[in-house]
């Protein structure tokens, strides 16, 4: 069983994915993680992440541990997103997502475009989404909870923006995979929006076995 869970940044998809992997017992791979470890390799060399020919550098020489608490920081994120627009950063990270994705038993991923480009043949795709100012504060909580310095204006404004990233970038751009179910986790708790997210896993392959 391969479950694809896409959505924007802070909408709670990263936590949904790792409940439905340990409800199905299945490995689970956070994408978003591969493209903040190339960004902060990027600032850790003193390039630019807007530069694609930096980016692709540190996308083919990856080597950073995916536990690195580094890559929660928000120079991450940012980082993040903009080497994700570079169609070659894309290409390099595309074949080690998509082995993760057909091992054996099946996994977990979550990301942007799982669903659309990763593993467009999921048994389950969803799309999580949350209201920009519920996921400001969400991700505001989660930096002040870790000792940062920040300011919600700020972070909502860097939510829009990476939105706006995400969705106008011409590679694999931020999109709803087309049978893939929406998922809004804006007034839910995260132990309703784990049970929908079951809930909706066990509907998707049942009815693409009956289509």
């Amino acid at each position: 069983m391969i479950i694809a869970v896409d959505g924007p940044a802070a909408s709670g998809k990263g936590t949904i994915a790792k409940a439905l992997a340990r409800h199905y017992g299945l490995p689970h791979l956070d994408t978003g993680l591969l493209y903040r470890a190339v960004g902060l390799a990027v600032l850790e060399a003193g390039g630019d992440p807007a530069s694609p020919d930096d980016a692709l550098e540190a996308a083919r020489h990856l080597s950073s541990a995916l536990d690195d608490p580094g890559l929660k920081s928000e120079a991450a994120g940012k980082a993040a997103s903009l080497v994700s627009a570079h169609p070659g950063v894309r290409a390099a990270l595309l074949e080690r997502q998509k082995r993760f994705a057909e091992q054996p038993g099946g996994a977990v991923l979550d990301g942007r475009d799982i669903g659309t480009v990763i593993a467009p043949h999921a048994d389950a795709k969803l799309f999580v989404t949350a209201s920009p100012e519920v996921r400001a504060k969400r991700r505001c909580d989660e930096l002040l909870g870790m000792g940062l310095d920040v300011h919600l204006t700020a972070v909502l404004n860097d939510i829009r923006a990476r939105d706006e990233r995400d969705s106008a970038r011409s590679a694999a751009p931020l999109k709803m995979a087309e049978d893939a179910a929406l998922l809004d986790t804006s007034t839910l708790t995260i132990e309703q929006a784990v049970a929908a997210a079951i809930a909706l896993a066990e509907e998707r392959p049942f009815t693409a076995a009956n289509d």
